[in-house]
């Protein structure tokens, strides 16, 4: 296993399950990995937004939520609290907080 594999793993835990996507997320998670790395305790909403954006880029997908974040309505932006908790929490286990 790599240390991004390991590390979303660690993040998909710490994420509640009554808000994880239908969709297979393994490629997602390993984003949120690697906005762990890059921004450890400092990710945002947005950042996260950004990467699922990606995500559903690179998977073909369509969605009214492909906009930037500030498009958003609060209860939309407010989706990626829970991912953006994990990745606060698995940073600080990881000592990247």
């Amino acid at each position: 296993m790599t240390y991004l594999k390991h590390l979303a793993d660690e993040i998909r835990q710490a994420v509640p399950t009554d808000v994880m996507p239908d969709e297979e997320t393994d490629d997602l998670f390993v984003l949120y990995a690697v906005l762990l790395l890059a921004k450890g305790g400092g990710v945002t909403r947005e950042d996260v937004h950004n990467a699922w954006v990606a995500w559903m880029l690179a998977r073909g997908g369509e969605h009214d939520s492909l906009v930037p974040f500030s498009e958003l309505d609060a209860e939309t932006q407010a989706e990626d609290s829970p991912f953006v908790r994990a990745i606060r929490e698995v940073a600080e286990r990881e000592g990247g907080a």
